[in-house]
């Protein structure tokens, strides 16, 4: 399916405000090459931007995971409401090192009050290279400004040859292309994300993770049928005929 590309944002509105509430992150990192966890990997965590200052420093266990880490963020109320004028999270950077492993730079992650941030960390296996793989993570769409939607037209019209454009069926499909570019940019890379995983990112990205129970629902509902429709009818981009 094509995506929205977003080569950047427009990042205008205040900041920060002061860090009253508490929010947790916890690290889990994991060998790319072998799919297992990395026990003993170190990470640390810095101010976003300022890498020269450790706030905090933990070794993950036999299961590639730290423990959860408390970490400030701004209250609550910011969070509650799409129209804040206050970024309603924190954001800090993590350095990630393990023996035999390239090392991770992991920029701009986003800490809400009153829950869990996971964040799960790949780590390639290489002895002589290291140099770091970093890694930035964008604004949440709620607060980020970015290029508006690239527009489309409700109803497209099937491409003028055979094969089935609707699916015969209903599945659930292992993996969602994603094609890093424009429609009509052919030299953009398409990657091919696991279902589940395109859901969580997408959800993560769109709303925020301390919202009531049922507005997280509805929202991942939303975002599944709008995917699913996209898989099932394989809108036309085509010329028209």
């Amino acid at each position: 399916m094509q995506y929205p590309y977003y080569p950047y944002n427009f990042y205008t509105r205040t900041s920060d405000t002061e860090l009253t509430a508490d929010g947790q992150l916890q690290v889990s990192v994991f060998d790319t090459n072998q799919g297992r966890p990395i026990e003993n990997a170190e990470v640390k965590i810095t101010p976003r931007g300022d890498n020269s200052k450790i706030l905090n420093s933990e070794i993950t266990d036999m299961s590639g995971e730290t423990a959860s880490i408390n970490l400030a963020a701004p209250a609550l109320s910011f969070s509650q409401t799409s129209e804040s004028e206050v970024r309603p999270y924190s954001e800090y950077d993590l350095i990630v090192t393990a023996p035999n492993h390239r090392d991770v730079l992991i920029e701009g992650v986003q800490i809400l009050p009153d829950c869990i941030a996971q964040q799960n960390v790949l780590m390639h296996s290489n002895k002589e290279n290291n140099e770091f793989e970093t890694i930035i993570i964008e604004d949440n769409t709620l607060w980020g400004h970015f290029p508006p939607k690239i527009a489309e037209d409700e109803i497209k019209e099937l491409p003028p040859t055979s094969g089935f454009v609707v699916l015969p069926e209903v599945v659930i499909p292992e993996f969602i292309v994603v094609h890093m570019g424009r429609p009509t940019d052919t030299t953009a890379p398409n990657h091919y994300v696991p279902f589940k995983d395109y859901i969580k990112s997408v959800a993560s990205s769109e709303i925020y993770a301390n919202w009531p129970e049922e507005t997280l629902k509805a929202n991942i509902l939303a975002i599944i049928s709008f995917t699913l429709n996209r898989v099932f009818t394989e809108w036309y981009r085509g010329k028209r005929s």
